[in-house]
């Protein structure tokens, strides 16, 4: 969904029972329907109504207030739905003219990530489950341990109102991935910072000084 705060709100927080339970569920006089409709939901946003709030130069023409207002258009409970966070910088003139450096094939990727699949099944059989997203957070909580102290950075955040009980089972989901993908039997503290990184979009030692507010 590109430049998704122009959606309605309405729109917008009716993704968040799908999202959450991999349904719809329509509501009529003659009946109820339970309908499949889990996806993948990539939201695309300026940080700012003109696009140029923090970019180099401070080109903004918007108030604060406006930021504000803008950003806003993306509820809580929604942004409590999205495990992963990525800024997007600008690109720079000799970037753009030279080109991008030399990077990962898709074969290459593809290989680490059919490994990391793999990994994930084989940890869940007998299970109705074969990817770290299908796994409910309390059986994830309860039945596959992460390794001693790697949820310490996690209970902080949840201490300071900064990471709710959902985004605690989500940030589980990702740093198991991580795991999966580094060729870890669990996930260690390394794997919970970037997997918090990876929902926050902000690297740890800034996290605090930032007040959560992404």
């Amino acid at each position: 969904m590109d430049e998704a705060p122009e959606f309605s709100g309405q729109a917008l927080d009716a993704l968040r029972q799908p999202l959450e339970s991999g349904h719809v569920v329509i509501a009529r006089a003659a009946g109820v329907v339970r309908l499949p409709a889990r996806f993948l939901l990539v939201l695309a946003a300026n940080p700012c109504p003109c696009g140029r709030y923090g970019s180099p130069g401070g080109m903004c023409d918007c108030t604060p207030s406006m930021i504000r207002r803008y950003q806003g258009r993306l509820s809580g409970p929604l942004l409590d739905r999205v495990d992963l966070r990525v800024d997007v910088e600008a690109v720079s003139r000799s970037e753009l003219i030279g080109g991008v450096g030399s990077a990962e094939t898709t074969a290459v990727v593809a290989s680490r990530v059919r490994e990391a699949r793999e990994r994930a099944a084989a940890r869940y059989t007998d299970t109705p489950w074969r990817l770290n997203s299908q796994v409910p957070g309390h059986e994830l909580r309860t039945r596959w341990a992460v390794a001693p102290g790697a949820l310490r950075s996690a209970e902080r955040d949840m201490e300071r109102g900064l990471l709710t009980a959902r985004g605690l089972d989500r940030v589980l989901r990702v740093a198991w991935t991580v795991a999966d993908l580094a060729g870890r039997d669990r996930p260690a503290g390394v794997d919970m910072e970037r997997a918090l990184e990876l929902r926050t979009g902000v690297r740890r030692g800034m996290a605090v000084a930032t007040g959560g507010q992404r």
